[in-house]
């Protein structure tokens, strides 16, 4: 095994497994949300938090772990990242009531956060410059891989198994993780010795956690004041830490700003927010219509999407290459404008009656322009990141695409719901003269409470509740039920358009801003990001 050890295609492997990990747990967890209510007793605000905590706790403490990994180095902050990842996986599935799940949850979170900066970090420092953007292409297919993955698995770990192997499947996989980890990956390190800067941390994390949570929750609780006191707290907090990093910068900061007088990693990090915005505001809009609308199962939605995936994840480590040779500005730009276009195609096919084939022109798009982001992108941000701050490096840039993620689940949430609830109630309207006059305004009202019930992902969903009087004639209950169906069906595809828009937007105001980086930025060479030790 000593002669596998630091070989860059090996240790690359063991990185992208665990990387997987810790995206493949953003996802999968979303489909067993009815099973898991079901099985514990659980409201779904509990259920919610098994999702949300796990966000909070990685993108609260991805910043605090990347510099870490540059003070106790990379290898000993992915190898304990993984081993608690993998207990609390075990956790999670022997949880016997919510708080119990969501507290392993957590601790799961903060093992992705001490493992996911570490790989970037990694990859940086065993492979040499003129193979670093093939390299990163593989790992940033592993992003478009784990999206589709996650619900695709997860669907049928559920239906097949039940919940707790959600958690289950994690385990045999982080521990074939670690002990690739101890025995495959070298020890990087700068010779220099670090602090670390534990009032940064603290100050980081508090805002990045408020920030998260407000972002998370807002939405939930119409945005009342506590939200908005959360929202204030958390930008003072981030606040005050840019002011006390910046009397730290001579003495180890946690956040280098020399890190944003480059260029290209500034614009670069801007760019990942706008990708995940558009990431989110693909699969959220997308998945509720393929299973809402088309009444395709968890599984069969996830499977839609699949192509587009697999494209990615091939076209992907390409990119990466040309990114080597050519540069990855317009590379990047190009990539992202297939991003955008997919999508838009995609909003112009979707209808209330479709074969899932005929989605896949514009989601090959989207797959093309994906596969080619992930890559460029890394190798443009990191390729002028002196060693020593790879780490901080590795961790801001993961950070400030969780907070993109968030940002966009937020905003993009909002324009549905806000969409939704205008279609719905314009539909309801002009279907209601279809029925009987005792019957009309109770249709009409029963959309009313669309915000709350209209974006619900599941099959039998009609985005309404309609109580009928007692006696109803049953033909006149079945009219209502083939009504509402349509007025459902009709609503989402009407306000698709206009919440695609959003991320469309966003992410065309990302390849704009990519004119901003210097020209073949990325197609120099790089001194190595570290010395390698047994």
């Amino acid at each position: 095994m000593n002669r596998w050890r630091g070989n860059p295609w090996a240790v690359l492997v063991t990185l992208s497994l665990g990387f997987f990990l810790t995206l493949l747990d953003l996802t999968a967890v979303n489909v067993a949300i009815p099973s898991m209510i079901e099985s514990m007793g659980a409201s779904l605000d509990e259920v919610l938090w098994v999702i949300n905590v796990y966000i909070l706790v990685l993108a609260a403490l991805l910043i605090a772990f990347g510099r870490l990994g540059d003070v106790f180095g990379p290898r000993a902050m992915f190898v304990a990242g993984t081993a608690v990842f993998t207990a609390a996986s075990v956790l999670c599935a022997l949880s016997q009531d919510p708080a119990q799940l969501i507290a392993a949850r957590a601790v799961q979170g903060l093992g992705a956060a001490a493992l996911a900066p570490q790989t970037m970090t990694i990859i940086i420092g065993t492979f040499p410059p003129e193979r670093r953007g093939t390299a990163l292409g593989v790992w940033g297919a592993v992003a478009g891989v784990a999206t589709i993955a996650g619900p695709t698995l997860g669907g049928l770990l559920v239906s097949s198994a039940g919940w707790r192997w959600i958690f289950v499947v994690n385990v045999p996989i982080g521990l074939l993780v670690f002990v690739l980890a101890v025995l495959l990956v070298p020890d990087l390190r700068h010779g220099a010795r670090r602090r670390v800067d534990v009032l940064g941390v603290v100050f980081a994390a508090a805002g990045l956690a408020s920030l998260t949570f407000a972002l998370t929750e807002g939405q939930r609780y119409e945005w009342n004041a506590t939200i908005w006191c959360l929202l204030g707290a958390g930008v003072l907090l981030l606040a005050v830490f840019l002011v006390q990093q910046g009397k730290r910068q001579r003495n180890d900061p946690l956040l280098p700003f020399a890190l944003f007088r480059e260029r290209g990693y500034a614009v670069m990090s801007f760019v990942s927010a706008t990708v995940q915005v558009g990431m989110i505001g693909l699969f959220l809009p997308v998945m509720i219509y393929l299973q809402s609308v088309l009444r395709f199962s968890a599984v069969e939605a996830g499977l839609v999407m699949a192509p587009a995936m697999v494209v990615s994840a091939v076209v992907s480590p390409f990119a990466g290459r040309l990114a080597d040779r050519l540069g990855g500005k317009y590379l990047l730009m190009a990539s992202l404008a297939l991003f955008a276009g997919g999508m838009a195609w995609l909003a112009v096919v979707a209808e209330v009656e479709r074969a899932w084939w005929e989605f896949q022109p514009a989601l090959l798009v989207v797959g093309v322009g994906i596969g080619g982001v992930f890559g460029p992108m890394v190798t443009v941000a990191m390729y002028r990141v002196e060693p020593a701050m790879a780490g901080a490096a590795s961790g801001v840039l993961n950070t400030i695409r969780q907070i993109g993620t968030v940002i966009g689940s937020a905003a993009v949430g909002a324009v549905l719901q806000n969409q939704l609830a205008t279609s719905l109630r314009e539909e309801a309207a002009a279907r209601a003269g279809e029925l009987p006059e005792t019957v009309r305004d109770r249709f009409v009202s029963g959309f009313e409470s669309v915000a709350r019930s209209g974006t619900a992902i599941d099959a039998g969903q009609s985005g309404a509740a309609i109580p009928l009087p007692p006696g109803t004639p049953a033909e006149v209950v079945h009219d209502v039920q083939q009504a509402a169906a349509s007025v459902f069906g009709h609503g989402v595809v009407d306000a698709m358009g206009p919440t695609l828009a959003l991320p469309i937007a966003v992410i065309a105001v990302g390849a704009v801003s990519c004119l901003l980086v210097r020209r073949r930025e990325g197609d120099r060479a790089q001194e190595p990001a570290g010395t390698a030790r047994g």
